[in-house]
């Protein structure tokens, strides 16, 4: 064992000391801390960086040979039941440390420039660093109950920096949104890890599969039943790395900064899904109708999400359902058995998202100089264009993640890309054919994005595109009628949307009239990513595959491939690289002839097939069917229920007190205090009593 591991749980306490200081700071010092921003920023991102560094030792040591390494203690005890917490150290463990690290620290150094003239700064570095904590500490988790307190931190973290502008009310309904739609998973979640432990009386990984396999067989437990508690564990990760159907609040979490959505949306909180798959593998190997759940899941959110992007104008919304495509993606490879395919691209994919959704900030910050800092205007793309010649180093990077996300050769994403649809197609052509359509459509939408904001013409200052986004916006609120009508009130766009005036229209009056290259801060994180962008590709190709070799190392009998199956191997990754390259291309092509030349007129074919149109722009309707099913039957359900409350459970109390009132006040004139009165009353009662017994 080597020194280091005895060390590595400073990598998710470091970062977690860095918030704790910094919040305490800015509970007790408000004004104080607050006025040493820069102080403060550059002791969070020195800390991360001290982790980065220790992450990086970790994977060279993994690399190099060494054993992997738990250290646990006992954390609880009650009888035969023990629970121990701890870290673990293996070659998973160690990517996805160096991912994690990577990313957060150069989000951390953009975010200076970003976040240079809001007066959360520092409150926002404080929850970037408690967020990386909180991943990094799931990452190192040694059992399943760890990885679930940390998953529910990386919850709360992300509710805090959807929300960090919580004056805004999109972005305060976004984080609820958020919240809500993963504790809907995170439930399922713990329902499974509940049973679980009960099938296995473990919360291993490797001792839950291993228990689970053998209960199965010796029929001491159901299938069935084992097969449940594994999709409610998947549930977990349905939510957070937004599968269908609980994705929908990955776009809207694009209210928050976007620091934190390249955070969020590379290598954190959806990576956090992927990672947990990969964790309970041994469990879910081993039971063939969970893998066909997992594999469909993830194929069907990677074909919604593409064309769903189709048709979005908000740039970071665009690269939201980007995102959510790719780990579809993900997630297909996982269910297919395609266990260091789906790794691998989560590794490229952290690295060339991260640096688009960084794009896309360095985009929005240079847009809010010339149209204001309404998001409407300044992350709409139709307000963008010929952007190139302005921001070359934005575009220029930006181009790099769109080839790469394409799966254009030799960039990171066509390796990783290429090898999930290979394994997909061994095992499954039509998962593989759904994989094909879907990277024909992102390389179309990503072509579009690119064409649209960086080429042709700028068109911030034209006040023909502000006015067709105004009525948009107006008319989604209800607020005018017809296509194309403007509201006779004039009502701003932040009026419409809720948006406080100050934000809205914060540094109007000294807006410039063209757009410019965002500061060093922020383009030099874009510069670095750009490398792994385009080179961490090569550790995985297929002549010599050293990421498969490390992450999922072959046995000694497979060591050796012999010339023929080698031959063989070769011209199959031809003939599947060269579809996938192919369909690519027709994207790009299609792109360039719409968005580039104007050979094609978008409009045209939206004119045409109205239906699709629709559905694509309202997001497939998932929030409408959701807004029926949930929110207005959850308020139906609950007036029935205030009707029930009303006239049948205050009815009956009511109805008592009626009846004794009313008793009470007839009973009172038979209290007279006289004695002849109530001999009378008992003769009486006698009477009516020997006359019905003479009766029956």
């Amino acid at each position: 064992m080597e020194l280091i591991y005895q060390y590595a749980w400073l990598i998710p306490v470091l970062p977690l000391l860095g918030a704790m200081i910094v919040g305490i700071g800015l509970i007790s010092f408000s004004k104080f801390t607050t006025q040493l921003r820069q102080l403060n920023a550059v002791f969070i991102v020195s800390l991360l960086g001290a982790a980065m560094t220790l992450s990086f030792a970790i994977l060279w040591s993994q690399f190099t040979g060494h054993a992997p390494y738990t250290q646990t203690l006992e954390w609880a005890s009650a009888g035969n039941f023990h629970l121990s917490m701890g870290y673990t150290i293996d070659h998973l463990t160690a990517v996805m440390l160096v991912i994690v690290t990577t990313v957060a620290f150069l989000v951390m150094v953009y975010t200076d420039g970003y976040m240079a003239h809001d007066p959360g700064y520092v409150r926002f570095y404080a929850y970037l660093s408690l967020f990386s904590s909180s991943m990094l500490g799931l990452v190192v988790s040694s059992n399943l109950v760890q990885v679930y307190i940390f998953w529910e931190l990386v919850g709360m973290c992300s509710y805090l920096l959807i929300g960090f502008w919580f004056d805004r009310k999109a972005a305060a309904d976004a984080c609820q949104k958020a919240f809500v739609t993963n504790r809907v998973g995170d439930f399922g979640l713990l329902l499974g890890i509940l049973g679980l432990y009960w099938a296995t009386s473990s919360f291993d990984f490797t001792i839950m599969g291993e228990r689970l396999q053998a209960s199965v067989e010796s029929g001491q437990l159901s299938a069935a039943l084992a097969a449940l508690f594994a999709i409610l564990v998947f549930m977990g990760p349905v939510a957070k790395s937004a599968q269908v159907p609980l994705h929908v609040w990955l776009p809207d979490a694009m209210e928050g900064p976007t620091p934190i959505s390249a955070l969020i949306h590379a290598a954190t909180m959806v990576a956090a899904g992927v990672f947990l798959i990969a964790r309970m593998y041994p469990v879910f190997e081993g039971i063939p109708v969970v893998m066909n759940v997992i594999a469909w899941t993830g194929a069907v959110t990677a074909f919604i999400g593409a064309t769903t992007a189709i048709t979005q104008n908000d740039i970071k919304k665009g690269l939201a359902y980007s995102t959510m495509s790719q780990l579809g993606y993900m997630v297909m490879a996982m269910g297919v058995g395609a266990y260091s395919a789906g790794l691998f691209h989560l590794m490229t994919h952290a690295y060339f998202k991260a640096m688009l959704f960084l794009g896309s900030g360095s985009v929005i910050h240079s847009m809010e100089g010339v149209v204001g800092h309404d998001p409407a205007y300044a992350q709409d793309m139709r307000m963008m264009g010929g952007l190139r010649k302005f921001m070359p180093i934005t575009a220029i990077t930006f181009l790099i993640g769109t080839l790469a996300i394409s799966g254009i050769p030799p960039f990171a994403g066509f390796w990783s890309k290429d090898e999930i649809l290979g394994s997909t197609f061994a095992a499954n052509p039509v998962l593989w054919l759904v994989g094909w359509l879907t990277a024909g459509i992102t390389a179309f939408y990503m072509f579009r994005m690119y064409f649209t904001t960086f080429e042709g013409k700028f068109r911030g200052n034209e006040a023909s595109v502000k006015n067709t986004i105004k009525a948009e916006v107006l008319q989604s609120q209800g607020l005018v009628f017809g296509p194309g009508a403007m509201n006779p009130k004039e009502l701003t766009i932040a009026e419409a949307r809720g948006h406080d005036d100050h934000e809205a229209h914060e540094g109007e009056g000294h807006h410039s009239h063209e757009p410019h290259e965002s500061p060093i801060t922020m383009t030099l994180p874009l510069v670095i990513l750009a490398i792994p962008s385009v080179l961490i590709g090569l550790v995985g190709t297929p002549f010599h595959n050293y990421f498969e070799e490390f992450i999922h190392p072959a046995s000694e009998l497979v060591a050796e491939v012999p010339a023929e199956a080698a031959q063989e191997g070769f011209t199959e990754f031809l003939i599947m690289a060269g579809s996938s390259v192919g369909i690519s291309l027709i994207g790009i092509t299609l792109a360039s002839l719409m968005y580039l030349g104007g050979k094609i007129d978008p409009s045209a074919i939206a004119a045409k097939i109205p239906s699709l149109y629709k559905l694509s722009k309202n997001k497939w309707y998932f929030d409408e069917v959701y807004d029926v099913l949930f929110v207005q039957g959850s308020r139906r359900l609950a007036r029935a229920v205030m009707e029930v409350d009303l006239k049948v459970v205050d009815g009956l109390v009511n109805l008592t007190g009626l009846v004794t009132l009313l008793s009470g006040e007839g009973l009172k004139y038979f209290e007279t205090g006289r004695a002849q009165f109530y001999a009378l009353i008992v003769f009486a009662a006698v009477l009516v009593g020997v006359i019905a017994f003479s009766v029956t």
